[in-house]
């Protein structure tokens, strides 16, 4: 388990608040005791708190390729990482750790969103693309790991948690009424709505891409 978070303003003159950031990084410590680390880059930001379980010294997150174009912060195990570490050599690409979140990095690289029709496990991972000035962020097919968002006119935010959410600043949390309502009848809140309101989940076996104007783009894989 670990845990993950990020922010994207839109104004491309904005900067990201270092310890807006760390507040939602701290959030979530309880989820990743080995490790932290925080990417901020004007606009972006990326925070990782990480239980360290594969390749413990080379996985440090947030995690780019080398010419850091592209940044991940990933929460997960792929089962299936190491056969499709080969794959992606056979194509080209090269390693520098042991961990399968460089994996994942990589087979977005290569395969573009298609990257998660070749993932095997549970996770749930957000990716910065600089070229074309995007998230991605995906879970896994069962939503065992969890992915939650908020988006405005001034930002996009994710965190692994509500609380990780609220720590980023500008939401209020107020109750969703038609979430309580489902959660009395379900014992539970069905995707995408939480108990929050203007706090959505990402639904399992789903992705999205938002860029950096605001769009919004949500598709079932």
């Amino acid at each position: 388990m670990c845990g993950i978070a990020g922010i994207l303003k839109f104004d491309r003159h904005g900067e990201v608040q270092e310890r807006r950031l760390q507040a939602m990084r701290d959030s979530l410590v309880h989820r990743g005791p080995d490790d932290a680390g925080l990417m901020v880059q004007g606009r972006i930001g990326l925070a990782h708190r990480r239980l360290s379980i594969i390749d413990l010294a080379g996985g440090h997150q947030p995690m780019s390729d080398p010419e850091q174009k592209l940044w991940i912060c990933y929460n997960g195990e792929l089962y299936n990482y190491r056969a499709l570490r080969e794959d992606l050599r056979a194509k080209g690409c090269e390693f520098t750790t042991q961990s399968d979140t460089e994996v994942v990095l990589r087979a977005f690289e290569v395969f573009g969103e298609d990257c998660v029709e070749h993932l095997r496990g549970m996770f749930a991972f957000a990716i910065w693309d600089e070229t074309r000035a995007s998230f991605f962020l995906a879970r896994d097919r069962f939503g065992i790991k969890p992915l939650y968002y908020t988006l405005d006119s001034k930002r996009f935010a994710f965190a692994s948690e509500l609380k990780g959410i609220v720590g980023a600043g500008g939401v209020r949390p107020s109750p969703d009424s038609r979430s309580m309502i489902d959660f009395f009848v379900y014992r539970y809140v069905p995707s995408p709505r939480t108990i929050w309101s203007g706090i959505a989940k990402l639904p399992p076996a789903h992705f999205l891409e938002v860029d950096g104007i605001g769009n919004l783009r949500l598709r079932r894989w």
